[in-house]
C-alpha cells in the first residue's frame, strides 16, 4: 500500500514571469479604452485619498488656533469639514467606478484564455491525451484562468495604486518637511519590501509542493471514480482511499509549513512597520515641542505614514499571491506551449471523395522508436467493398483505424483516399468522410438523443429516430420511462455494453460517411443482437468502403477480403474459404473459436 508515485514539484525553475506577463497583455489590451479609463479613475481616487490627511491637517490647525484664543465658542471650519467629506466620497466613487469599468476587461480575459486553452487541448495529439491525467489538467486549467484574473486584480487594484500613493506621499514629505521624515518612511518601506520578498522566496517551495500534491490527489480521485466498476471488481476501495490519503497527508504537511512560515512573515512585517511609525512619531513630537511643526503637521505625517502602510501591509499578501498566481499561470502557458504534433499543411486542401477507395501503401509505424507496431503494411479497400482485419491481440489491428483518422503521423509509407495522401488534406475534411464504431464506446453524460445527434448536430428528429431503428435500439429507448431524454451517466455507465454499442452504431449511421470503420463493433452484443446488428450494418455499408477490425471471426465471414495480421505484418489474406484452405493462422484461430462456441 506504500508504493505510490511521488509528485514532482510544480515547474517553477526556468519560469519567465516577465515573459508570461507580456503574453497576458493582449488579453488585457483589447479593451484599452476601458483600461485607460480605469487607470484614470485610480489616479483620481488616490489623489483624493492623499488629500484627506492634508485637509485633516488644516482642520486640526484651524481648531488649534481658535482654541488657543481661549474663546468660549470655537468657530467650526465648515468648508474644511465639507472638503474632508467630499474627498472621502470622491475616493469611494472613483474606486467603485474603476471596479465597474474594469470588470469587463477581467472577465473577458478569463473567457478568452479559457477558450484558447480548451481549443488547444483539442488540437493536441491523441498521444498527449492518452498520457494525460484529466483531473490534473482540469485543476491546472482552473487555477491558471483564476490566476489571470488575480494578477489583473492585483496590478490594477493594489500594486499600481500603492505606487501612485507612494509617489504622492513622497512629493508631500520632501516638499514640506525635513528630510528625516521621508528617509525614515521610505527606508522602512525598503526594509519591509526586501524582507517580504526574501521570506516569500524562501517559503514558495512549500506552495509549489502543495499544488503538486493537490493536483495529484484530485487526479487520483477523478481517475478512481471514472473507473468505479474496476475498483469494485477488485475490492480496491481501501487501496484507492489509502493512495488518496497518503497524497493528502503530504499535502497537509506542506500546507502546515506554508501557514507557519506565513506567520513568521507577518510578524516580521508588523515589527518593521511598528519601528518605522515609532521613529516618525518621535521626530514629529520633537518638532511640535520645538515649535517647528504644528499639531496638524504631526497628524498629517502620522496619517500619511499609516495610510501608506495600510496598502503596503496588503502588498505583502499581494506579493505572495502574485508569486502563487504567476506559478499557476506558468502551468497554463506551458500547456499552451505544448506543440500540436498533427498539423494541416500550409497548402492543405479539403479531401474530395468520389469512389472512397482507400489504400495503405507500405505503411510502417511505431508509438515508440524501440517498439514497431506496423511493418510495411499494404492493402486496399475498393469502393463498396468490405475488408476485414483479424489477428491476435497486439497485432496492430486497431492502430490501422487510428492512422486512417490521422491521429498519428506515419514513420514510412502513405495512406491514400481516392489517390489523395491523407497527410496533404485537411483533418476536418478527412474525418468528415470516415465514421467509426469503436470497441470501447464512451458516451457523454447527457441524454441518449444528444449522444446520437452528436454525429450530425443539425439532423432532424426523424433522422435520429431512423438511425436508432437501423441500429435496433429504438424499441429499447422507447421502453425507458424518459425515452430519448434518458441520461446515460458518466461515460455511459447507466447503459449495458451492448446498449452503448448500439448507440454508437446509431451515431455512425446518422453521420452516414463514405468510409466506415467497425473496430470490434459487435463485441459487446449477444448472438441474437449481433445478427440483427450485422444485418443492419450490411445494409448501411452498401456502397461504402468498409474496414472491419474483428476478434470474433464469425462476424466477418462475408467480407470481400480478410487480412490476417501478426506482429504488425499481414501474414495471410483472402476470403474466408480461401483462408481455411490455407490451414494457416486464420484456420487455427477459426478452429479455436469454434471449439469455444461448442
Amino acid at each position: 500500500m506504500n508504493s505510490y508515485h511521488r509528485p514532482t514539484q510544480a515547474p517553477h525553475h526556468g519560469r519567465n514571469d516577465r515573459q508570461n506577463l507580456k503574453r497576458m497583455m493582449p488579453y488585457l489590451w483589447q479593451y484599452k479604452g476601458r483600461v485607460l479609463f480605469a487607470l484614470l479613475s485610480l489616479m483620481l481616487a488616490k489623489v483624493a485619498t492623499v488629500g484627506v490627511p492634508i485637509v485633516l491637517k488644516d482642520i486640526v490647525d484651524h481648531l488649534d488656533i481658535v482654541l488657543s484664543k481661549s474663546t468660549t465658542v470655537a468657530a467650526i471650519p465648515l468648508a474644511l469639514l465639507l472638503a474632508y467629506g467630499g474627498l472621502r466620497l470622491v475616493n469611494v466613487a472613483f474606486n467603485e467606478l474603476r471596479d465597474a469599468v474594469f470588470a469587463r476587461v477581467r472577465y473577458r480575459a478569463m473567457r478568452d484564455i479559457s477558450i484558447q486553452v480548451v481549443k488547444h487541448l483539442y488540437d493536441l495529439s491523441l498521444g498527449f491525451h492518452l498520457e494525460r491525467r484529466t483531473g490534473g489538467i482540469s485543476r491546472d486549467l482552473e487555477r491558471g484562468t483564476r490566476s489571470l484574473s488575480s494578477i489583473l486584480n492585483y496590478l490594477t487594484f493594489n500594486i499600481i495604486p500603492t505606487f501612485v500613493e507612494f509617489a504622492l506621499v513622497a512629493v508631500i514629505l520632501f516638499g514640506q518637511y525635513e528630510a528625516q521624515f521621508a528617509l525614515i518612511t521610505f527606508g522602512t518601506v525598503v526594509v519591509y519590501v526586501s524582507y517580504t520578498m526574501a521570506v516569500t522566496e524562501w517559503r514558495m517551495h512549500f506552495r509549489h509542493e502543495m499544488n503538486a500534491h493537490d493536483s495529484q490527489a484530485n487526479s487520483m480521485a477523478v481517475d478512481g471514480l471514472i473507473n468505479y466498476e474496476t475498483v469494485k471488481y477488485f475490492n480496491n476501495e481501501d487501496y484507492e482511499v489509502d493512495r488518496y490519503k497518503q497524497t493528502l497527508n503530504q499535502w497537509e504537511e506542506a500546507a502546515v509549513k506554508s501557514t507557519s512560515s506565513m506567520a513568521l512573515l507577518n510578524f516580521g512585517q508588523g515589527a518593521i512597520i511598528a519601528v518605522g511609525v515609532t521613529l516618525v512619531m518621535i521626530y514629529a513630537a520633537a518638532g511640535v515641542v520645538d515649535g517647528d511643526m504644528s499639531l496638524g503637521d504631526l497628524v498629517l505625517v502620522n496619517a500619511l505614514m499609516l495610510q501608506l502602510f495600510i496598502p503596503l501591509g496588503f502588498l505583502g499578501i499581494i506579493y505572495r499571491s502574485m508569486k502563487h498566481a504567476l506559478a499557476d499561470m506558468d502551468l497554463l502557458f506551458k500547456l499552451l506551449d505544448k506543440k500540436t504534433e498533427i498539423k494541416d499543411k500550409a497548402n492543405a486542401k479539403d479531401l474530395q471523395v468520389s469512389d472512397a477507395h482507400v489504400s495503405f501503401e507500405h505503411v510502417s509505424f511505431s508509438y515508440h522508436s524501440d517498439r514497431p507496431i506496423l511493418r510495411d503494411v499494404s492493402f486496399e479497400i475498393p469502393c463498396g467493398k468490405k475488408i476485414a482485419v483479424v489477428g491476435p491481440s497486439g497485432a496492430g489491428k486497431s492502430t490501422l483505424a487510428r492512422l486512417l483518422f490521422r491521429f498519428y503521423e506515419l514513420d514510412e509509407g502513405c495512406i491514400c483516399i481516392d489517390g489523395q495522401n491523407i497527410s496533404d488534406v485537411t483533418q476536418n475534411s478527412l474525418r468528415e468522410a470516415i465514421g467509426i464504431v469503436p470497441q470501447d464506446t464512451v458516451l457523454f453524460n447527457n441524454s441518449i438523443y444528444h449522444n446520437i445527434l452528436y454525429a450530425k448536430p443539425d439532423a432532424s428528429k426523424e433522422e435520429v429516430l431512423q438511425a436508432a431503428r437501423l441500429a435496433n435500439i429504438h424499441d429499447f429507448i422507447a421502453s425507458l420511462p424518459q425515452g430519448y431524454d434518458t441520461v446515460v451517466g458518466e461515460r455511459g455507465l447507466k447503459l449495458s455494453g451492448g446498449e452503448k454499442q448500439r448507440v454508437a452504431i446509431a451515431r455512425v449511421i446518422l453521420k452516414n460517411p463514405r468510409i466506415l470503420v467497425f473496430d470490434e463493433a459487435t463485441s459487446s452484443l449477444d448472438s441474437h443482437s449481433e445478427q440483427v446488428i450485422l444485418s443492419s450494418l450490411k445494409q448501411v455499408a452498401e456502397n461504402h468502403s468498409t474496414l472491419v477490425i474483428a476478434h470474433r471471426l464469425s462476424t466477418i465471414i462475408d467480407a470481400d477480403k480478410i487480412l490476417v495480421m501478426e506482429k504488425g505484418q499481414i501474414v495471410e489474406q483472402g476470403s474466408h474459404i480461401q483462408l481455411l484452405e490455407q490451414q494457416g493462422l486464420y484456420a487455427n484461430l477459426w478452429q479455436l473459436q469454434q471449439e469455444e462456441s461448442e
